[in-house]
């Protein structure tokens, strides 16, 4: 499969935990965006030109705070420069508060099928003490909304171990999430990252986290919670109605290539993984002296690639089939890992049922050291 990711760095304001690319709204900024990533565009038009885009993917920021005529001209420049297949998958991330039923309604239009909306938790008091602009009742007249107007495929953006979050408190989210019937849930584990407000805030002891084993019972409850009603956890934090994954994450987990436009975003080509600039200014001063706006690019040795393969596989359900990486690599899996599996299999990490090789539940757990494993 190939993806396309389209990065808009602009947000109504900066959650607290936020570590991405973004920038608080400026509408200059946004028009010389908009004629910017249109001419980035036109960089891969002719190395694209044979080729077609499974997924499309709007992420941020919150690319859901452009008017309805910008994001027409998004889409509109996308579909002059690409393919993008009749079936694809195409999704935007939005937060409550930044949208309303016209602006739904023209994404519908536009071809957009698949909404990712950013709650994090029904309890407005969180909300706040993370940062979003948006009550749990904006969210839900939101998302009452992309229903009565057709869209079918939605995910929602939920966070646990939030700062004084009580385990009630997560299990009556979720309670309150399911009822809604969302297609897809993805629930994530608060981390703190340096350089963000939050991080500050804990830095100056204004709350306290979680213990680890809270944090792990609420992971645990989540999955057992959401397997009882129709979601299959098919990725470490993301949970689905059958045959609703999110196929452009998917492309990310099996190492598939996708494009990447926009300040900060990334993409992998052939065997080329690159990042492109994240100041705004600086990529607008490479894009106008007409410089594709790459700060990094690297290409990826036959040993860098095994190990992408591994960890990101590793981050599915389904794990990694051993017959696809021998087709992939030339390469037999137990004739560089056989010491490692032994030692994982009989601490109950991962498991082999003859195909797939796959994290257990205790793997899940402690995910990041079990890959850390692999890579030594």
């Amino acid at each position: 499969m190939l993806g396309l990711y389209i990065h808009v760095p602009f947000c109504a304001q900066k959650c607290y935990y936020c570590d991405f690319n973004s920038y608080k709204i400026n509408s200059n900024q946004k028009k010389e965006y908009l004629i910017n990533i249109e001419r980035e565009m036109k960089f891969y038009k002719g190395e694209f030109k044979d080729k077609c885009f499974d997924t499309v993917f709007f992420g941020g920021g919150t690319p859901s705070i452009l008017t309805v005529d910008e994001l027409k001209e998004l889409v509109n420049n996308i579909n002059e420069n690409f393919n993008i297949k009749k079936d694809a998958e195409i999704t935007i991330e939005c937060n409550p508060g930044t949208i309303n039923r016209e602006k739904l309604e023209a994404m519908k239009k536009m071809g957009i099928n698949r909404l990712s909306i950013g709650l994090q938790a029904t309890q407005n008091y969180h909300l706040k003490s993370i940062g979003r602009i948006h009550t749990y009742e904006e969210f839900e007249k939101n998302y009452y909304d992309a229903l009565d107007i057709g869209f079918k495929n939605i995910n929602i953006d939920l966070m646990y171990a939030l700062p004084n979050q009580k385990t009630q408190e997560w299990k009556d989210t979720l309670d309150k999430i399911i009822k809604l019937n969302p297609s897809h849930i993805s629930a994530y584990s608060l981390i703190l990252e340096e350089g963000t407000k939050l991080y500050d805030m804990y830095q100056n002891k204004e709350f306290e986290l979680l213990d680890e084993d809270t944090d792990i019972n609420m992971y645990n409850y989540t999955i057992d919670t959401l397997k009882r009603h129709g979601y299959n956890q098919y990725e470490i934090s993301n949970y689905s109605k059958e045959g609703l994954e999110c196929k452009h994450n998917i492309i990310y987990w099996k190492c598939d290539n996708y494009l990447g436009l926009g300040p900060g975003a990334s993409g992998f080509i052939g065997d080329t993984r690159y990042s492109n600039i994240e100041d705004i200014c600086e990529y607008n001063k490479c894009i106008m002296q007409n410089i594709r706006p790459v700060s990094e690019e690297i290409e990826l040795t036959k040993k860098d690639k095994i190990e992408e393969f591994i960890f990101m596989g590793l981050r599915m359900n389904e794990g990694i089939n051993i017959d696809v990486f021998k087709e992939r690599f030339d390469t037999d899996f137990y004739d560089i890992y056989q010491e490692v599996m032994d030692k994982l299999i009989k601490i109950e990490l991962v498991r082999f049922d003859g195909k797939n090789i796959s994290l257990t539940q205790k793997g899940r757990e402690i995910s990041n050291s079990v890959f850390i494993e692999f890579l030594n």
